[in-house]
């Protein structure tokens, strides 16, 4: 029962933060929907909501839905450590504004924390490479983007400096300026990061599956 309840709380502040940072910032500028913060937080926030509504019902997750919950956790952790390392230093004042902070801090907090807390079941090792799905995506969806000039916030025609196809880096080169290196690397890095963290959070939840088995198994022996 400390599980659901625990859950049910976490599930609430990624439905709630989630809804009122992406509301916040597609008011302001309508152009943010295009970014994969707001798409994770949509993502992320979806399958909460039908998480939340199975404990109400007393029902249980099908295991295409822990498989997408994972993916889907994968990318707001993405989310959150992209903003955090790489783009909030060069936002001033604006990088932790209430919107910025609820979507790139509180929601892939409370996301892992939910995922650890209720998601630990017996993950397949190979999973941790469809995380790379979501990255996949927005890959090919920044690139037609690019492509086709749409209007990113600030004028460009790219999300973040390092999807930037037009830099002095380019695709596969290297710069001594901002990004420093081409798109090619940063993809690289990025899924490389994506599938570790993937088979870290596979390897979490089977072991607190393992530790939740062994308690089980003590208490029906006592």
């Amino acid at each position: 029962m400390a599980k659901k309840i625990t859950s049910l709380i976490l599930k609430t502040i990624v439905i709630l933060s989630a809804t009122v940072g992406v509301v916040l910032q597609v008011v302001e500028a309508s152009a943010a929907i295009l970014y994969f913060t707001i798409q994770s937080n949509i993502w992320i926030c979806t399958i909460c909501i039908a998480g939340l509504v199975l404990i109400l019902i007393n029902k249980p997750m099908r295991g295409w839905m822990y498989s997408l919950k994972l993916v889907f956790t994968v990318s707001i952790t993405l989310t959150g450590v992209v903003y955090c390392s790489m783009l909030a230093p060069f936002l001033g004042d604006q990088a932790y504004s209430l919107s910025n902070t609820l979507l790139h801090v509180i929601v892939p907090i409370a996301s892992v924390a939910d995922f650890l807390v209720y998601d630990s079941v017996q993950y397949r090792k190979w999973e941790c490479v469809t995380a790379t799905i979501p990255p996949f995506y927005y890959l090919g969806f920044a690139g037609v983007g690019y492509a086709l000039n749409w209007q990113f916030l600030d004028g460009h025609n790219y999300p973040y400096f390092f999807l930037d196809w037009g830099s002095p880096a380019g695709a596969f080169g290297f710069a001594s300026e901002s990004p420093y290196m081409g798109v090619f690397y940063y993809v690289l890095i990025l899924l490389a990061f994506v599938i570790g963290v993937g088979a870290l959070y596979i390897f979490l939840a089977k072991l607190l599956y393992r530790k939740q088995a062994q308690k089980h198994i003590q208490n029906s022996n006592n």
